[in-house]
């Protein structure tokens, strides 16, 4: 059986059509496209008409696809601006009346972290006794602990990401100095009596972890962190997406949720190892159980 999930992003529309495999699920497909919506909600607390149509015109687009590739179930997740834009409602009926036959879901945050723990764990061979999980996305952080056994058993989720934290505090591509000491403040701030349990390892999740595996590898442990940090610093967006592959957009977001990740590996006390799943991993392997459930 095959299942797609479309997840709708701050920074980017995601397609995943999988089916169960050996560890987690095998990706049939993917694709991705820029959304932007973090752009709108953080300038004006909306999202515009523009970036509505966009959205629902690319879920409908991918929802496409995954009928093409064979998915039984599709779902769209509306992950961040479900929850964090004034209109997140007007988005919820647009992708629901989109026609695509998706199951339209707004994911608390809780739900998404759950996720994003979920996919990432069952993608590995030998899980630790103790594992932490964080999704640094483009309008908030989810931190997830929890062991293969129970699933997580404790979770926070930090109103910050990466488009929205360059968006507060970056006036200039490459940020300033002084830029990048308030982005630092504000993270510090966010996590201010932020005291999450210790884990044996810690993995990470989202866009900004795997742009900073192309910089300095898959584990991100605090020398890592600072050697990328050092390398972003004074480079121009341009410059970064030319080096090291990124997209544009995707490389204007870099040093804030570098600065995000950073301080996420302070306070677990271990590594990060860039996951191999993920949020859509993990909606995909309970869309897929609960497929098994009701064919039993």
């Amino acid at each position: 059986m095959r299942v797609g999930i479309i997840d709708i992003g701050s920074n980017t529309v995601r397609l995943l059509v999988a089916s169960r495999g050996e560890r987690g699920v095998v990706a049939v497909r993917e694709e991705r496209a820029a959304s932007g919506l973090a752009r709108d909600i953080e300038r004006t607390g909306a999202i515009s008409k523009g970036k509505l149509r966009d959205a629902v015109e690319l879920a409908r687009s991918l929802g496409q696809v995954a009928a093409e590739e064979g998915a039984d179930r599709l779902q769209v997740l509306v992950a961040a601006p479900g929850r964090q834009a004034e209109n997140g409602d007007e988005l919820l009926a647009a992708l629901a009346a989109a026609g695509t036959g998706a199951h339209v879901h707004a994911l608390s945050a809780e739900e998404e972290g759950r996720f994003a723990f979920a996919g990432a764990v069952a993608a590995l061979p030998c899980p630790p006794a103790s594992i932490a999980v964080c999704d640094v996305g483009g309008g908030s952080t989810q931190l997830v602990f929890g062991t293969p056994l129970e699933g997580p058993v404790w979770f926070r989720s930090l109103d910050i990401g990466s488009r929205r934290l360059a968006q507060r505090c970056f006036a200039h591509d490459p940020p300033r100095p002084d830029e990048v000491a308030a982005a630092e403040a504000e993270v510090e701030h966010c996590f201010t009596g932020l005291a999450p349990p210790l884990p044996r390892a810690a993995l990470a999740t989202g866009g900004t972890a795997r742009a900073l595996r192309r910089l300095v590898g898959r584990t991100l442990s605090a020398r890592a962190l600072a050697q990328a940090r050092k390398r972003l610093a004074g480079r121009s967006s341009l410059e970064l997406a030319a080096s090291y592959g990124l997209e544009p957009w995707r490389a204007e977001t870099l040093a804030a949720g570098a600065i995000a990740l950073a301080e996420t590996q302070r306070r677990l006390g271990v590594p990060l190892v860039v996951a191999r799943a993920g949020l859509r991993e993990g909606a995909a392997l309970e869309l897929l159980d609960q497929a098994a459930a009701e064919a039993a």
